[in-house]
């Protein structure tokens, strides 16, 4: 079941007392039901959001369903895993503290060296070396000998004999990291210490008794999550009055935003403008387009990619006279950090002798193979065309898909899951150091010098207002300081809120402009200029509770969206008088379109390629 804030959310039990021909609201895939139709609103809302976790993989940023879907993919994977390898491997999971990339390597060392019923091995035969199957484990007290059908050309057994251990020859895993790594995701509840779920070690046998030096541990989790469940519920309670007919004067307020009334003590709000939406690309490509560019930016370094611009993205995608550097380069980043990650993939080129080093002119190859690999029907359509060299011929939201595929491939490996472990664990340092150094600042500040202490009281006074004043830019120094520090520490883009009608605002740090996505995700637009942030911000009737937490994070990064929105206003300037130079030069000397400031993505260079 998806994890939504890493913990699992429960589908809603059925109303009571439901009539057979009483209309209903019905949640598709959870098949929760709902008599009102504003909590059958509130609750898809919900699922629509990019809030979700698979359970099975770790992929976040997901729907509901997408969530859904990447767990039953991750499950099919996990039937590969032989039945006589479960309760092995829940074994050394059962408790375990290790990290999972260090999980993985224990189990695979442990598992490569085990020998069960229906591995396929090779053994002697004579004078030579055969592929078998081992049908039969033979224990005879401290012996152990195996029965084994031979194969055939076609892989068929044909005939079986009795070997001993040291006649076998083990060969790799039946299954690959991926998906071992699915199956432990999967069969566990927690992390940190992994913990199976119980009914499943019930069922292989494995003890649910904690060891000693974990249970203070996990005691203290279970019941602060507990705490929080209870208040949750209490949170969700609410109070009605006994008449219907309630009275609005002495309304509290925030409440749900489509309830907000205007009242006489309203202020003046301005009229919220209407948003840009000119991406370059067809509107059902932007979500797509914003997730891939905001990963390649932000991960741009463990990928090894110079940094390119929403603009220049956007333009490639929708690029087919040729072939692109920029999308070329995306590509073999993204590949290439798949690979390294040694996972199912890198097995797949394996078993087809493909070079491990990805080039301009291999990349395409590497990329039917993944899409092979992913085996999903939408991108599989696209073999043949991409195969044939003609991969610039794609509909952008062809290349969109492919690379959105890639990406959350990507997140899944162990090179960017260590990266985002260590930013959490620096931003964790960050903020105790900013407490403690705030702690301090405060206790200074109790403590004025001697010399204000024994002079006149207007000596006091004026030493504690500029002593206040300096404790104040401190700490405004510090809170500047941290938060930059911080923001360098990316772990992902989160929406900054929503309006009244459920639409999310956006604003990506290494792009200037505020974005805004409807409700239903079918619907991008863009605000460019301060002007029309101001006039955002002054059309948020804050009575309401979603206008009133958009608001709060509109003034809490005002000054870094402002910036970004001039800085922008002026690079585009900038551009158009680049562009009127390049025009009245081209008049005069012919110059190649391509210098042009528009035509910047034709001229793209990876200036952190691996050679």
């Amino acid at each position: 079941m998806p994890l939504y804030k890493r913990t699992l959310l429960q589908p809603l039990e059925l109303p009571e007392a439901l009539e057979p021909n009483e209309l209903v609201f019905q949640v598709r895939f959870t098949k929760e039901i709902f008599r009102d139709y504003q909590d059958y609103l509130n609750r898809l809302n919900l699922y629509r959001q990019r809030v979700w976790t698979c359970k099975a993989t770790g992929k976040t940023n997901l729907t509901y369903e997408e969530a859904l879907v990447s767990e039953r993919r991750a499950s099919e994977k996990v039937q590969q895993i032989p039945k006589d390898l479960a309760a092995p491997i829940l074994k050394e999971v059962q408790y375990s503290t290790l990290k999972l990339k260090d999980l993985l390597d224990s189990v695979s060392a442990k598992l490569s060296k085990r020998l069960f019923k229906g591995a396929e091995v090779f053994a002697q035969r004579g004078q030579s070396v055969s592929a078998c199957r081992i049908l039969e484990i033979l224990e005879d007290k401290d012996i152990t000998r195996f029965k084994v059908g031979w194969f055939d050309k076609s892989r068929q057994i044909t005939s079986n004999s009795i070997v001993d251990s040291e006649a076998l020859i083990r060969k790799k895993l039946p299954f690959s990291r991926g998906t071992l790594k699915s199956f432990i995701r999967e069969m566990t509840s927690r992390s940190c210490p992994w913990v199976v779920y119980e009914d499943i070690a019930t069922k292989h046998g494995i003890s649910c008794e904690a060891p000693a030096e974990l249970r203070d541990r996990l005691s203290v989790f279970k019941g602060q999550r507990w705490k929080n469940v209870d208040q949750k519920k209490k949170g969700l309670k609410r109070k009605r009055s006994e008449n219907e007919e309630e009275d609005w004067e002495e309304q509290r307020y925030p409440i749900e935003d489509l309830l907000v009334r205007a009242g006489s003590d309203d202020p003046v709000f301005t009229e919220r403008p209407n948003p840009c939406r000119e991406f370059g690309v067809p509107m059902d490509c932007v979500g797509d387009l914003l997730m891939v560019w905001d990963f390649c930016s932000s991960f741009c370094r463990l990928l090894r990619l110079w940094p390119f611009s929403l603009e220049d993205f956007a333009k490639s995608i929708s690029h087919t006279d040729s072939d692109l550097v920029l999308l070329a380069e995306s590509h073999i980043s993204l590949l290439r950090v798949i690979m390294q990650d040694e996972g199912e993939f890198f097995d797949s080129l394996q078993s087809k002798k493909r070079k491990a080093k990805i080039t301009q002119s291999n990349w395409t190859e590497l990329l039917c193979d993944f899409i092979e690999m992913v085996d999903i029907s939408e991108l599989s359509e696209h073999g043949g065309t991409i195969k044939r060299g003609h991969y610039r011929l794609l509909d952008p939201w062809a290349k969109l898909a492919i690379l959105n595929e890639l990406v959350w491939e990507a997140l899944s490996t162990n090179a960017v899951r260590d990266k985002l472990d260590e930013y959490i664990e620096q931003q964790r340092e960050l903020a105790v150091g900013k407490r403690e150094k705030l702690r301090k600042l405060a206790a200074e500040e109790q403590t004025l010098p001697l010399a204000a202490v024994n002079g006149s009281p207007a000596a006091e006074n004026g030493a504690k207002q500029r002593r206040g004043k300096k404790e104040e830019d401190e700490k405004k120094a510090a809170e500047k300081q941290t938060g930059g520090e911080m923001e360098k520490r990316f772990i992902r883009t989160n929406a900054l809120g929503k309006d009244r009608n459920h639409n999310r605002y956006w604003f990506f740090r290494r792009d200037g402009r505020l974005f805004v996505e409807s409700a239903d995700f079918k619907q991008w637009g863009y605000y460019a200029s301060k002007q029309e942030l101001d006039a955002l911000v002054g059309s948020l009737n804050p009575k309401g509770e979603r206008e009133m937490g958009l608001q709060r994070q509109l003034d809490k990064y005002y000054a870094k969206i402002s910036s970004g929105l001039q800085r922008r206003a002026k690079d585009e300037a900038q551009k158009v008088l680049l562009d009127e130079a390049v025009l009245r030069r081209s008049t005069r000397v012919r110059a190649p379109p391509r210098d042009s400031p528009a035509m910047a993505f034709l001229r793209y260079s990876n200036k952190w390629r691996e050679d």
